[in-house]
C-alpha cells in the first residue's frame, strides 16, 4: 500500500527554520524523482523543490538559497530544510513524486508569522 506521511511543520517566526520529513512506503523510493509541494491558503498547490535519483535538486525561484531538499534512500525518506522563512512560505506542505502520481498524504502545516 502506497503511503506518504509528512511531518515537521509548525509555527515559526519570520527568519526561523524548520525541517520537514516525508516517509514513503509502498514505492521503489530510490527510483523516483520526489518533490515537495506547497498549498498556500486560497492558492493552488505548487512545486517548491524536487530531487531526482541522482540527487540533483530543483527549486522554484522563491525558495532558492533558503530551502534545501535531500533524500535518504535507505530510509525511504525525503527532507526539506527551510531557512530564513518568510510569511509567504505559509501553507500546507506535501510530498509526492515529481509527476504527482501517488495518493496525497495529509500534509504538514507550516505557518510563518511576521
Amino acid at each position: 500500500q502506497v503511503q506518504l506521511v509528512e511531518s515537521g511543520g509548525g509555527l515559526v517566526q519570520a527568519g526561523g527554520s524548520l525541517k520537514l520529513s516525508c516517509a514513503a512506503s509502498g514505492i521503489i523510493f530510490r527510483l523516483n524523482t520526489m518533490g515537495w509541494f506547497r498549498q498556500a491558503p486560497g492558492k493552488q498547490r505548487e512545486l517548491v523543490a524536487a530531487i531526482g535519483s541522482a540527487a540533483i535538486p530543483y527549486y522554484t525561484d522563491s525558495v532558492k538559497g533558503r530551502f534545501a531538499i535531500s533524500r535518504d534512500n535507505d530510509k525511504n525518506t525525503l527532507y526539506l530544510q527551510m531557512n530564513s522563512l518568510k510569511p509567504e512560505d505559509t501553507g500546507v506542505y506535501y510530498c509526492n513524486t515529481r509527476t504527482t502520481v501517488l495518493p496525497w498524504g495529509q500534509g504538514t502545516q507550516v505557518t510563518v508569522s511576521s
